[in-house]
Parts: C-alpha cells; structure tokens; sequence
C-alpha cells in the first residue's frame, strides 16, 4: 500500500506541475470551501481547475454541494488556492484523508488557510444564514488525525489557540459595517462525525457545554493545520438551525438553499480577507 507521505508527495507534484503560480512558490492563501459555498470560487479570475480525480492520492468528494476540484487563481490582487469540496469522515474515509488537503497545500507554500463549512445554529441569538467567525471549537468526532502519526512531526500539539484570533479582529475591523457582507457573530463550532444531524437531546447537551453551532467537518482540517504551522480563519454559515432550537425536521436541501442565499455575502467576506487582512 501507497504510503501516506508518498500520497502526499504525488498529490502536491502533481499540482505543482499543472498550476504556474504554486510552482513559482506565489500562492500562499488557501481556502476551503464547505457545502454550497462553490459560488465563492466564481470570484476568481485567470482560474485553473484540476478535478479532485485527477490528482494521485486524492480521495473523491461525492457529496451533493461539493463540486470535488482544486481551483488556483486570482481573487482581487491575490494568488488563491480553492478546494472546492472537502473530504469528509463520514463518508468512511480516514483522518488522513480527510486532512490530505491541508498537508498537500502546506506543502505548494500556503501559509494561511481560510476554512468554511456549514453548520446548524446552536446560539438562540442566531439566525439562518448568519456568518459566525469560529474562536474555538469542541472536537466530539470521536477521533483525532494525529493518532498513529508517530514519527511525521509532533503529536502533542499546543491547541490553545487553533483559529488565529488577532486576524480575526482584523478581519472583523475589515469588514466594519460592510453592507455586502452583513452582520458577522461569533462563536464555538462543535463538530460531530455524522452523517445523521443531531438528537434535540445532544443538541441541548451541546449548548450546556458552550457550542453556538455544530456541524460535522472542520476540527480535522484546524488540527493538521496547527501541527503544519498554517494559520487558520475559520468561518461557518448557519445553514439551518439546530434539532429543538425550532420547530419541523432538518433536511440538507435547506442546508444547500441558505448556503446559496449566503454565498454572496461569503463569497464578499473571503476576497476582503485575501486583499485587506492577509
């Protein structure tokens, strides 16, 4: 079997050949991109696309709402790497593929990733398509990538801060009273493994623990992050709100459709963190 760093080597070899800005070492943002937030990569011009099937080692995304292509371009006056679609672990992948993003893009020179996703508002004060800035976050994935990563780099990380919060404030400072963008919270994203949404009794456990959304990414992605030293902006859009904070059944075409009417709002908010805070 392959070995996990030679999957590593191939994917980012593969990229580097194919993208003339990562092989010049002159793309040092990344972004990824959650469930239905593929509009955002529309905002790139002179845009090259590989799809996830072509890159050796790459795991392929089959969910709807994730388009499943690695998108490089420019977004204003900015070299940016997209992953539009991400990996996750409950479609029965293992943590490192669900993280083999990160490592590969650390490996192209990015040095700060902008990491979105779609998340089930847990805070009353919240409302659907809501844009929170993640301060922190409660793993409850019932698993970690770094078990078993004995001898590629350290395992007992420092994890007291994993989204950077002074380029939050400046993000925060950036983006003002920006009509574009609207009203920004903030607040703890919690992450389960899924794939089924949550119970009215987990999610008021969840809110006695200080979870102001969930969702079922993320956390992986932050932790490999904070091992490679990349740092980390973390967004989630409140897609729906979460079991037993309102009333009716959760489904993921309501998901898919509040991303949709966030995605300009987004879409706005990661360009002016490329070109005014990184």
């Amino acid at each position: 079997m392959e070995s996990y760093k030679r999957k590593i080597d191939r994917a980012a070899g593969y990229i580097r050949k194919k993208i003339r800005c990562v092989s010049t070492d002159d793309c040092k943002t990344g972004i990824i991109l959650g469930s239905g937030a593929g509009p955002v990569a529309e905002r790139l011009s002179e845009g090259t696309s590989i799809k996830y099937t072509d890159i050796p080692g790459f795991p392929v995304s089959m969910i709807e709402g994730h388009k499943g292509e690695l998108v490089v371009g420019r977004m204003g006056q900015r070299n940016v790497m997209i992953f539009n679609g991400r990996f996750h672990y409950y479609q029965g992948f293992s943590m490192e593929d669900v993280t083999i993003n990160i490592r590969v893009a650390r490996m192209l020179g990015v040095e700060t990733m902008i990491i979105t996703n779609a998340s089930g508002g847990i805070n009353r004060d919240f409302d659907p398509g809501d844009i929170m800035l993640i301060t922190d976050h409660i793993n409850c994935m019932g698993s970690n990538p770094l078990i078993g990563f004995l001898g590629h780099g350290p395992i007992f990380i420092d994890m007291s801060e994993p989204y950077d919060l002074a380029l939050l404030k400046k993000v925060k400072d950036a983006a003002g009273t920006n009509e574009e963008i609207g009203r920004l919270t903030e607040g703890v994203y919690l992450a389960v493994h899924g794939p089924s949404y949550e119970t009215k009794a987990e999610i008021s456990f969840f809110e006695k623990i200080g979870a102001d959304a969930v969702g079922m990414s993320t956390v992986p992605e932050v932790i490999v992050a904070a091992q490679e030293g990349i740092r980390v902006i973390g967004i989630s859009v409140i897609s729906n709100m979460a079991c037993g904070i309102t009333k009716g059944k959760l489904r993921h075409s309501e998901v898919l459709e509040n991303m949709t009417k966030a995605g300009s709002r987004l879409g706005a908010l990661i360009e002016l963190t490329v070109n005014k805070v990184l």
